[in-house]
């Protein structure tokens, strides 16, 4: 079972979702997880920064930081499609050992390109009951 950590204490699982990770789909390339690295450097010197997300990932999270100690907890929107996306944090590794029912990894959207701060797409998407973009 993959764990997430959303907001506050509570973690949420992803019941029947767990398989093998495909090492052909990573889910971030080097330059992405250097400026998450960058962010999560950023993000320890002064929490209230407000980056723009870095990736975009399928089943939705948008990414701006990963943690410099462990390069695998990343900080970002989640969005499970349950109508509360939030922000909090995800392991990498979690999410790259998840198979959806059709046997889908989560995928790395390839063409995101971020439009606005990470607040802004967390205002938008609490008041919408889901990511808008």
């Amino acid at each position: 079972m993959a764990a997430l950590r959303l907001g506050g204490p509570a973690f949420f699982r992803i019941d029947g979702l767990v398989g093998s990770a495909t090492m052909n789909n990573p889910l971030i390339t080097d330059e992405e997880r250097a400026q998450l690295l960058a962010n999560g450097q950023a993000r320890i010197a002064d929490s209230s920064i407000d980056p723009l997300p870095v990736v975009r990932l399928h089943v939705t999270w948008l990414l701006v930081s990963l943690d410099p100690e462990d390069g695998d907890t990343a900080y970002g929107l989640i969005d499970l499609g349950l109508g509360m996306p939030d922000v909090g944090t995800v392991q990498l590794s979690a999410l790259a050992s998840i198979v959806g029912p059709r046997q889908q990894p989560v995928m790395r959207d390839r063409y995101f390109r971020a439009t606005r701060a990470l607040s802004d797409y967390a205002r938008l998407a609490q008041a919408n009951g889901s990511i808008v973009d």
